[in-house]
């Protein structure tokens, strides 16, 4: 069982993006550029995923005061509140796992890039994997543009990829309302809103540590995926 996941994983995900790759590099006549290329072909072969993931969410958001509302009226009976909440799914027609299950999707897809990006530049270890009509003659050259070696971390990158990843969580998450008690005092910010706080913060630094070991290729991966995925969102709202 294991052996036929590992089999599919490498002729269906691991493989064409590897030989995408080369070709792009090939083309290109640089590595980073090749990267760029691939995240975008990428990000275009995902839009459909990726746009009920952002449409669930977005819904999410607008239904949210009504969730609020319930659990407030039937804070002192779960099972009634249970029962409304998902009453009002219904009505919107909105599921609650759409976008869990998206991300489990696109999961496999991140792995097999990762795994291009780690091998990618050893012709020894990936010449096996390559098609009949794709050919390197030479060496990859890792460099993109002369501003960094894409085969070995990269701090500058590293860091620009955590703040890229702050402004897309910061871009993402609703603007806290502020809402008065009965005599007019502010009230105490909910669990919600103060993990969403504290996320903001905490991806981003999870972000970096991860990458800080890892070829910046990963990293500028990374870096336009974010970037591409702010784009994305925001031409989804505006629709």
């Amino acid at each position: 069982m294991f052996e036929f996941i590992g089999t599919f994983f490498h002729v269906a995900l691991y493989q064409p993006m590897l030989n995408i790759l080369i070709l792009l590099y090939l083309f290109a006549k640089d590595f980073g550029l090749a990267v760029i290329l691939l995240t975008i072909l990428i990000k275009i072969l995902t839009h459909p995923i990726n746009k009920k993931a952002i449409e669930s969410q977005k819904k999410m958001l607008e239904i949210q005061p009504k969730i609020k509302e319930l659990q407030e009226k039937y804070k002192d009976d779960q099972q009634r509140m249970a029962i409304e909440v998902m009453s009002l799914y219904k009505l919107h027609k909105f599921n609650p796992f759409a976008g869990i299950g998206m991300l489990f999707i696109q999961l496999p897809i991140i792995w097999a890039l990762f795994q291009v990006f780690l091998v990618g530049f050893d012709l020894e270890k990936i010449k096996a994997s390559f098609y009949p009509f794709v050919s390197v003659a030479s060496s990859i050259n890792p460099n993109f543009f002369a501003i960094a070696d894409l085969s070995h971390p990269s701090i500058p990158l590293t860091i620009l990829t955590a703040l890229v990843q702050y402004y897309q969580i910061k871009t993402n998450a609703p603007a806290p309302k502020k809402e008065l008690t009965p005599e007019g005092k502010g009230k105490e910010p909910e669990i919600q809103d103060i993990m969403q706080k504290q996320m903001t913060f905490l991806v981003p630094i999870i972000t970096f540590v991860v990458l800080f070991n890892l070829p910046s290729a990963v990293a500028l991966y990374w870096m336009v995926s974010s970037l591409l995925s702010v784009i994305e969102q925001k031409m989804i709202y505006k629709k």
